[in-house]
C-alpha cells in the first residue's frame, strides 16, 4: 500500500501537478521569506527567562523606565591627554548628536556637562587620556531594525584630528552585534550552497545530478522561512538572528542529506527495475521510513527545546522544527518528481542502467565490513575505549560564560571602547544595577548596597507606583563578565537580607547572569527529554528496545567525544576564552537530533536486509549500501554547520566546530564501525524483544550471498 502511494506521488501525470504546486508555493513563500530579518526579535528582554528576577524588575519599572532604551557611550582617546579643543569639539558633537532620530529628549551628557552639574560619576579619566559622551537611544518597539543606519550617523559626527572614537555601552554593543549578523539572509546561504554544491559534485562526479537536490532544499529554505516569518508576524513566534542563521543552515543540510539517502536508493532501483516511475515508487517505499524517521526525530528533539526557561532557547525549538518538517514534505515530493521527468541521462556519465550490478557490493564500505568481521568484539570495545578516552576533554569545557570582549571572534568597535575604560579606570555607565524596594524600605536597601565592592554609588530613589520605588549604581565590570555576575549576587544577597523589602535586583549584569542560571537549568532538563524522545522514536521504527539502547548509547558517546576534542580545540588552538553556558545543550540537541540520523539510515537498512539475509549479513549489506551515501551526508552537514564559522560570534563557531566533529565521528566511525560490530558481535538479540531473526542466522561464506531480484519494465 505505501509502495502504491509512492508510485502515486511520481507517476506520469501526478509528476507534474507536485512539481507545479511545488513551485507556485516557493514563488509565494520567497517574498516571505526575504522579510524575515524585519520580524527578528534580538532585544535582550526577548532572551530573558519569563520567572527570572530581572524579568520581574523590568515588569515592574515597564512604567517608569522604558524598556527599550538603550544607552550608549562615544568614546573619545588621544595619548597625551584630551585637549581644550578636543573637549569643546565633544561638546559641539553632543548637541549635533543630540538632534539626530532616536535620541531621546534626555540629551546627551559631555564631560563638561558632567562636572558642572557635579555628577558623581566622571566622564574624562583622570589622566585625561579618555572621555566619553552618555545618550540613551530609543528605536520603539521595531528595535535596531528602525533606525538601521543610527550608528553610522553618530560616527561620522565623532570624529576629531587625531583622536580615536569608539561607539560602546549598550548602543555600541547592538551595533555591533547588528553587524555581525549583517548579510546573515543572503551571505550566509550563499556560502552553505557553494560549499554543498561542490561536495555533490565530488559525490555524484555528474554535471548535472548536482542540481535537483540543490533546487528542492532550495525550494524548501524558501517555503520554511515563509512559514516562520507568517508565523512570527501573526502567531508571536520569536525568531533572532541566532535562530535564523542556524534555520538556513539546518535546512539545506537536512534537505542534502535526505536527497543524498533517496537519490543512492534510487539508483540502486533503477538498476532492479526498467520503468523509472516504478523504480522510484520501490525507492520512496524503502527509503521513505528512514528519511521521514530522521525528520521526526530531528523535529521532536527541536520541540524539546520548548520545555527550555530561556525564551530564546524556547523560541528556537518551534523555528527549526518548523524548517525541518517543511524540508521533509519538499524532499519527499519535489525531489521524487524532478527525478521521473529528467529520467536516467541526469546522471551521466555513469547512467545507472537497467541489469547491471550494484557497484557499493564492492566498494570502500564493503572492504571496512569484511574488515569488522572476523573480530567484530575486539573492534567495538576498543573504539569505545578511544572515544572514552576522547571524553576526558570535557573536564577543560569552562561554560561560564563570555565576557563581552570575548564573545566575538574578533574586535569590534564596542569592545576596544570598553578597553579604553577599563585600561583608564573609567566605569561604564551605561552598565547598572536596577534595584526595586518597598518604599518604607528603599532608603535602608540602598544603605546596603551601598557597602558592595565593585558598585558605584546608588543614585537617588524613584518612584515607581505602587509603593514601591527603585534606584541604580553602576557596576565597575565588564556587563557579562564573571567579575559583574559576583557583583549582581552581592548586590542580591544584601538588597535581600533587609527584612520587609522584597527587594528585587536587575539591569544588563543580571540579565546576563539569570540567562546563565536558566541556561544551566535547560542543561539539566532538556537533554534528558531529547533522550527519552528519541529512544521511543527508535522503539517504534526499530520494533526493539536493545537497539535502540544501544543506538542511543553509541551517540551519546560520540557526544562526548565530540565535546572533549572540541574543547580541547577552543583553548589550544582557537585560544577562546571558554563556552556560552548554552552551548553544550545546543551541540547536545543538533548532535542527538542529526547524529542519530545516520544510525536511522543505516539500522532500517539492517532490518530490512535481516529478514531476507539475517541480521549478520544485513549489516554487511547495508553498510556497504549506505556507507557512501550516509558519509557524503555527513561531510555535507559537517561543511554546512562550519559555514556557521563565518559569523564573528564565538558561540556559532564553537557550535559550528563541535556539530561538524561530532557528525563526522558519527560517520566515520560510529555508524560504521562501533554500530556495525555491535550488530555483527550480537547478531539476532539485537533486535530484542522482537521475533526478528530469532533463529540468529550466521554469516554465509563470503561470495555466497544470493543476488537481488531485477524487475522488468512494467507494461
Amino acid at each position: 500500500m505505501h509502495r502504491q502511494i509512492a508510485g502515486k506521488l511520481t507517476g506520469p501525470v501526478t509528476k507534474w501537478i507536485v512539481l507545479v504546486v511545488a513551485l507556485v508555493a516557493a514563488v509565494g513563500m520567497s517574498t516571505l521569506n526575504a522579510k524575515l530579518i524585519d520580524v527578528q526579535d534580538n532585544e535582550a528582554s526577548s532572551w530573558l527567562p519569563a520567572d527570572a528576577e530581572s524579568t520581574k524588575v523590568l515588569d515592574e519599572l515597564s512604567g517608569t523606565v522604558d524598556p527599550n532604551d538603550i544607552p550608549t557611550l562615544v568614546v573619545y582617546h588621544r595619548d597625551g591627554g584630551l585637549n581644550e579643543d578636543d573637549l569643546a569639539a565633544m561638546d559641539e558633537q553632543a548637541a549635533e548628536i543630540a538632534e539626530t532620530e532616536g535620541v531621546t529628549d534626555r540629551g546627551v551628557l559631555s564631560p563638561t556637562a558632567a562636572e558642572q552639574a557635579g555628577s558623581p560619576q566622571p566622564l574624562l579619566s583622570e589622566d585625561g587620556e579618555v572621555g566619553y559622551l552618555y545618550f540613551t537611544w530609543n528605536f520603539g518597539d521595531e528595535g535596531w531594525n528602525a533606525v538601521p543606519d543610527a550608528a553610522d550617523e553618530v560616527r561620522d559626527i565623532a570624529s576629531i584630528d587625531g583622536v580615536t572614537v569608539h561607539l560602546a555601552g549598550y548602543g555600541g554593543q547592538a551595533a555591533d552585534a547588528s553587524e555581525a549578523f549583517e548579510g546573515i539572509d543572503s551571505n550566509l546561504i550563499m556560502i552553505t550552497f557553494l560549499v554543498i554544491i561542490v561536495i555533490l559534485l565530488f559525490t555524484y562526479r555528474s554535471p548535472i545530478l548536482w542540481l535537483l537536490p540543490i533546487i528542492s532544499a532550495a525550494v524548501a529554505y524558501m517555503i520554511s522561512g515563509g512559514v516562520v516569518y507568517l508565523l512570527a508576524k501573526y502567531a508571536d513566534l520569536t525568531v533572532n538572528g541566532q535562530s535564523q542563521a542556524i534555520l538556513g543552515i539546518l535546512v539545506i543540510a537536512a534537505g542534502t542529506d535526505y536527497a543524498l539517502l533517496l537519490v543512492a536508493r534510487y539508483r540502486e532501483e533503477l538498476r532492479r527495475h526498467e520503468d523509472r516511475h516504478e523504480a522510484m515508487a520501490f525507492a520512496l517505499h524503502r527509503a521513505a521510513p528512514a528519511i521521514v524517521a530522521s525528520a521526526a526525530t530531528v523535529v521532536v528533539g527541536m520541540l524539546c527545546l520548548a520545555f527550555a526557561d530561556l525564551n530564546s532557547t524556547a523560541g528556537m525549538g518551534p523555528v527549526l522544527a518548523v524548517g525541518i518538517a517543511v524540508t521533509l514534505l519538499t524532499m519527499i515530493t519535489l525531489l521524487p518528481a524532478l527525478l521521473v521527468i529528467v529520467g536516467r541521462w541526469v546522471f551521466w556519465p555513469k547512467r545507472p542502467t537497467f541489469g547491471t550490478d550494484e557497484p557499493t557490493r564492492s566498494g570502500l564500505w564493503a572492504k571496512v565490513g569484511n574488515a569488522i568481521r572476523p573480530r567484530p568484539r575486539l573492534v567495538w570495545t576498543v573504539t569505545a575505549g578511544l572515544l572514552l578516552v576522547a571524553c576526558l576533554g570535557l573536564f577543560k569545557l569552562d561554560t561560564a560564560g563570555l565576557s563581552t570582549e570575548d564573545t566575538y571572534t574578533k574586535e569590534f568597535d564596542s569592545i576596544k571602547g570598553q578597553k579604553l575604560l577599563e585600561e583608564h579606570d573609567l566605569a561604564d555607565n551605561s552598565n547598572t544595577v536596577q534595584v526595586v524596594a518597598n518604599d518604607e524600605q528603599i532608603d535602608a536597601v540602598r544603605e546596603a548596597v551601598g557597602g558592595v565592592d565593585g558598585l558605584g554609588d546608588p543614585g537617588q530613589p524613584a518612584p515607581v507606583g505602587d509603593g514601591r520605588s527603585y534606584f541604580e549604581a553602576t557596576i565597575d565590570a565588564d556587563i557579562s563578565s564573571t567579575a559583574a555576575f559576583d557583583i549582581v549576587e552581592a548586590t542580591r544577597d544584601a538588597a535581600h537580607d533587609i527584612d520587609g523589602a522584597d527587594a528585587l535586583v536587575g539591569g544588563g549584569s543580571a540579565f546576563y547572569l539569570d540567562t546563565k542560571i536558566a541556561a544551566e537549568r535547560d542543561n539539566k532538563v532538556i537533554i534528558p527529554i531529547v533522550l527519552i524522545a528519541v529512544f521511543l522514536i527508535l522503539m517504534v521504527l526499530l520494533r526493539a528496545v536493545l537497539a535502540p539502547v544501544l543506538l542511543i548509547a553509541t551517540v551519546v558517546l560520540s557526544f562526548g567525544a565530540a565535546l572533549g576534542i572540541s574543547a580541547l580545540l577552543f583553548e589550544y588552538v582557537f585560544g577562546f576564552a571558554g563556552s556560552d553556558p548554552g552551548f553544550p545543550l545546543f551541540a547536545f540537541v543538533f548532535l542527538v537530533a542529526l547524529g542519530i540520523d545516520y544510525n536511522i539510515f543505516l539500522m532500517t537498512r539492517v532490518r530490512e536486509e535481516t529478514v531476507e539475509s539475517g541480521t549478520r549479513q544485513g549489516s554487511l549489506i547495508a553498510l556497504s549500501s549506505t556507507g557512501g551515501v550516509i558519509t557524503s551526508a555527513g561531510l555535507v552537514l559537517a561543511a554546512t554547520f562550519l559555514v556557521l564559522g563565518s559569523i564573528p560570534l564565538v558561540f556559532l563557531a564553537e557550535l559550528g566546530v563541535a556539530v561538524a566533529l561530532g557528525v563526522l565521528l558519527d560517520t566515520m566511525i560510529v555508524r560504521s564501525v562501533l554500530v556495525t560490530a555491535l550488530n555483527l558481535d550480537l547478531g539476532g538479540k539485537i533486535w530484542w524483544p522482537s521475533k526478528l531473526d530469532a533463529e540468529d542466522r550466521p554469516l554465509p561464506e563470503p561470495g555466497t550471498e544470493p543476488e537481488r531480484e531485477k524487475v522488468p519494465a512494467l507494461d
